[in-house]
């Protein structure tokens, strides 16, 4: 190292002195006449107008050499002035990338004659190639990024001299020519680099040193490596590729993607032995994959995607340079092969959207240097590895069908690792995990309220749009991302590929402004740069106009190269594909124009589904590389249907629900009015009633009798310790206003069936009391409580008329004595509505009066306890279930409920952290004293004896007992479960 500084130090020494006497010795260099005026005519084809024509182009002076700290912007002339004893310079390069020129390619540049690299990249020239140019003797050649048009340029073919080709992001079209294969000579060229440790590496070329330290710029200067490179990607070429391009045996660099080609891949390609880099996406091609492939032992970068045709897994074992492999969407199945994990330096990896199966390669944990890696869209199986749950790489394994297992994960994080929708169908009966990880993402809470609308600003912060508000979204990262909102989610794969940047921005911002209604939906979007799934969660069933809305924003609408990108994707709704390249800009008919697609979607399992898929198709390059993929600005959901006062209410667990909930509300008043009397006369209850200003009705005991058939037996739907219900009859019900006692007339517009509560004459509860809890019930509004439209008060008449429940009351479900007429409530209905003494009887499906036949009468809380003292627990759980349900949410349900249950009021837990306990969050805390209010008396202890007496008695058997059955203690239960449940509500 030592000597190396000392050589570098005497080099650039000698350096110094040849700049020091040059200018004495040395005649002044000028370019040759002949090509300035060739220049001169160059600059007005191409529209370039600030070349000065007053200073020499080889002087390095001017603009004819404008440095650039962006290499994507760079602009200059390079000249080689060794000719005629160093007398005379000739132009042997022209650099002008996006300066946005907007004219034509001129012929006159073969007149240029030492004129070797030429590159015009990322302009506005649109034409067609000179046919001039055949004689030119070019070795580096790039077009790339313009508006060129016409079929493949053959004039290309005749420069048989040219090392490298670019024509990527064009317009040609037609068939590649089969003369392209004369191109035997291909090199790719390489920016001028600098040893670090030493001076700097001088063109090929250069006569002397004198001639290296001349050059205008050397950070600038291309000099030729030996590789191949040819680009024709994003154009709109046809047909197959001629087999003649097999004669091209020096490739190293081929990328054709994005083009129309058809056909299988060509088994040619195995004649490249020497290929680094082969990018082939996006072109309709038909598998399978040429098993020649294998004989291309130097790739180090293979991209294959979108390839139609089942195939297997392609032979790659000798890929040892390997650092981005992409085989997604080529209709792979079988088993992903170990020797992937041999790959060392593997760091891009991508089998997503295949139909592989089987486990994920134990050997991939040796993977240490892939930063991304997708297997997303399999049929994949076994436990997920738990190296890659924590990982601070960039893992997506959504959809699959791996199976759970303790050391799985139980919710989706919101990460680097992405699992959405991972497990197999086995994994929709645990409880225990997150419905993100479930087929379909169900809805994780279904006792929850429903949705029937979404409205979600895509990529931008929260906006009120019409009066509608479009919920914020500003998550920045996507590589492998689930996103949770309350009612919606995002799932985003994949990054975006040859950027150069650390951190990609999934968040795209207009570069040009917005004058379009509803701007602040589109100054924002999210972007992809491979697949983007949206979620609507807990929507009601039905169908749905859906409403996407786009507007290209990154792309311009001027003469600039900027403009000519193109954004190509395909949608899916529902899974299926609603829009094939489905290209914004053409849509819209311009760039910063929204559009908005809408479809009709149905919902059936409470969910909604919108992805958006790149499929390869489009410019990946323009304005620079790494911006390509899907677009989306907003959604908006909205039902075609009317929209119910609240929930499902077909859903039988949303019925249950509000009779369970509207049973602790009903049992509170008719508590009250049973302890405390019933005083006063009617003149006294309606000023009381009028001084509330209720919102309900009033009836009169004849309208009552009218809609009951003067209470009809027929028409008796339940009876209990407090009074009996009936159902209403008759649609021509009088309807009274709620603010007027006088009884103004009218109808039920919807004809809905109402229950009229016929309170007991015993009761006690004085006017006053019985007052502030009808008023406490009117004011109570919600979706799981059985509503109270109104209440009759003639003489020692007290009834309450509410919204008739259809499928009765839970305990009608779960103790009717006639048990083939018993609701069919499965697990999954009992576990989000039960606690306290209500949680034991429904688990158990047995009434807290239950009884043994033959023996003493047994409290269902009682036997709880002395099942807990014994450690059998578990033996409350309804027989009729079998083993349909969930044993650790049995557990947890019946020691919560025992929590509720404690004999001190003040010791129950309150209902936010019986949720959090439910849910997970809290851990149960064991009872710090004794059994509930019923071992208050002898009871319990008669229970706990009995059966450590007759242990062989071990389970209560019994039916739903009415109050035709003269039990003591009926009433006394009554209170109790009332007092508990409400209680602990408190």
């Amino acid at each position: 190292m030592g000597t190396q500084k000392l050589v570098c130090g005497l080099f650039l020494c000698f350096l110094a002195f040849n700049c020091f006497t040059a200018s004495g010795s040395r005649p002044k260099k000028k370019l040759v006449t002949e090509e300035v005026n060739v220049l001169r005519h160059v600059s007005k084809q191409l529209g370039k107008t600030n070349w000065n024509f007053g200073v020499d182009p080889c002087s390095g002076k001017g603009n004819w050499a404008r440095p650039s700290a962006d290499k994507g912007f760079q602009s200059y002339v390079e000249c080689n002035c060794s000719f005629h004893n160093n007398t005379a310079c000739h132009v042997i390069s022209i650099v002008l990338k996006s300066e946005n020129l907007s004219g034509v390619l001129p012929p006159e540049l073969h007149r240029l004659r030492y004129l070797q690299q030429l590159d015009l990249s990322r302009n506005f020239l649109s034409g067609i190639v000179p046919s001039e140019w055949a004689t030119m003797r070019l070795e580096g050649l790039s077009l790339m990024g313009n508006s060129l048009s016409g079929p493949f340029p053959k004039v290309l073919t005749k420069i048989t001299t040219l090392l490298n080709l670019s024509i990527e992001a064009n317009r040609f079209s037609g068939t590649v020519p089969p003369e392209l294969g004369n191109l035997i000579n291909l090199q790719k060229l390489s920016e001028y680099t600098m040893d670090p440790n030493c001076c700097y590496v001088g063109p090929t070329g250069s006569s002397n040193l004198w001639d290296l330290v001349s050059w205008p710029h050397g950070l600038s200067i291309l000099w030729p490596l030996v590789e191949l490179w040819s680009v024709i990607s994003a154009n709109e070429l046809s047909g197959n590729l001629p087999k003649t391009l097999a004669k091209l045996k020096k490739l190293t660099d081929v990328r054709i993607s994005s083009n129309n080609f058809t056909g299988k891949i060509p088994d040619l390609i195995w004649k490249w032995t020497q290929v680094e880099k082969l990018h082939i996406q996006g072109c309709s091609f038909e598998g399978p994959i040429p098993s020649g492939i294998s004989a291309l032992t130097s790739l180090s970068d293979l991209r294959l995607s979108d390839i139609n045709g089942r195939a297997s897994f392609p032979p790659l074992s000798k890929m040892e340079s390997m650092r981005t492999l992409i085989l997604r969407n080529c209709s792979l199945y079988g088993n992903i092969p170990g020797y992937i994990g041999d790959m060392m330096k593997l760091k891009n990896l991508d089998l997503s959207f295949n139909s592989l199966t089987g486990e994920i390669p134990s050997s991939f944990v040796q993977l240490k240097k892939v930063d991304f890696m997708y297997l997303t869209r399999n049929m994949l199986t076994g436990s997920i590895p738990t190296w890659i749950l924590k990982t601070n790489k960039n893992m997506d394994i959504s959809y699959n069908n791996f199976t759970w297992e303790s050391t799985g994960p139980s919710e989706c994080a919101q990460g680097n690792v992405n699992v959405v929708g991972s497990l197999s169908s086995e994994a929709d009966k645990l409880s225990r995990v997150h419905s993100c990880l479930k087929k379909n993402f169900p809805c994780a809470d279904p006792s929850k309220q429903h949705h029937y609308s979404l409205y979600i600003n895509c990529g931008g912060k929260e906006a009120i749009v019409n009066g509608t508000k479009y919920e914020a979204d500003v998550e920045p990262r996507g590589a492998s991302m689930l996103y949770l909102s309350q009612n919606w989610a995002f799932s985003s794969t994949g990054n975006f590929m040859d950027n150069d940047v650390d951190a990609d921005n999934y968040i795209a911002t207009n570069t040009s402004k917005i004058s379009m209604p509803d701007s602040e939906l589109y100054t924002r979007a999210r972007v992809s740069p491979l697949s983007l799934t949206y979620y609507g969660l807990c929507l009601i069933n039905g169908n749905y106009t859906v409403k996407l809305h786009f507007a290209e924003i990154i792309f311009t609408n001027d003469s600039k190269f900027t403009s000519l990108g193109k954004r190509i994707f395909d949608v899916f709704i529902q899974g299926k594909l609603v829009m094939k390249d489905f290209n914004i800009e053409d849509a819209a008919g311009g760039p910063g124009k929204a559009i908005i697609k809408t479809f009709v979607a149905a919902v059936t399992n409470h969910s909604l589904d919108i992805h958006l898929y790149w499929a390869g198709k489009g410019t990946t390059s323009i304005p620079t590389r790494g911006v390509y993929g899907p677009l989306i600005s907003a959604i908006s959901v909205d039902p075609n249907f009317k929209p119910p006062s609240f929930g499902d209410k077909k859903a039988r667990v949303k019925i249950i629900a509000g009779v369970l909930a509207a049973s602790f509300l009903i049992i509170l008043v008719l508590g009250i009015l049973w302890r405390k009397g019933w005083l006063g006369g009617k003149a006294s209850m309606y000023d009381d009633l009028r001084g509330l200003d209720l919102q309900m009705g009033y009836f009169t005991l004849k309208q009552i009798k009218a809609a009951t058939k003067n209470f009809d037996a027929a028409n008796k739907v339940g009876e209990g310790g407090f009074g009996s219900v009936y159902k209403r009859t008759k649609r021509e019900l009088l309807f009274p206003s709620p603010h007027n006692i006088l009884y103004k007339k009218g109808l039920l517009s919807d004809g809905t069936v109402i229950a009229v509560k016929q309170l007991s004459s015993k009761s006690k509860q004085g006017n006053r009391e019985f007052v502030n809890e009808i008023g406490m019930i009117s004011a109570l509004q919600h979706p799981n409580l059985v509503k109270l439209y109104g209440c009759c008060i003639e003489g020692h008449q007290l009834m309450l008329v509410y919204e008739y429940m259809e499928n009765n009351c839970l305990a009608k479900a779960l103790f009717g004595r006639d048990v083939q007429s018993r609701l069919k409530l499965d697990w999954s209905s009992r576990h989000v509505y039960s606690f306290g003494v209500v949680a034991l009887e429904t688990v158990s499906g047995k009434s807290n009066t239950n009884y043994r036949p033959k023996e003493e009468f047994v409290y269902l809380l009682d036997w709880a306890y002395v099942l807990q003292e014994r450690g059998n627990l578990l033996e409350l759980v309804d027989p009729n279930l079998g083993s349909k349900f969930s044993v650790e949410e049995a557990t947890l349900i019946l020691n919560v409920a025992l929590l509720c249950t404690n004999a001190s009021p003040t010791l129950r837990p309150t209902m936010s952290s019986v949720v959090s306990m439910l849910e997970g969050h809290t851990a149960i805390q064991p009872p710090i004293s004794g059994p509930g209010l019923s071992s208050a008396s002898s009871r319990y202890k008669s229970t706990r004896s009995n059966f450590w007496q007759c242990p062989s008695q071990g389970s209560i058997n019994g039916t739903f007992s009415d109050s035709s059955e003269s039990i003591q203690g009926k009433e006394e239960s009554e209170n109790l479960l009332m007092n508990n449940s409400i209680i602990s509500i408190q």
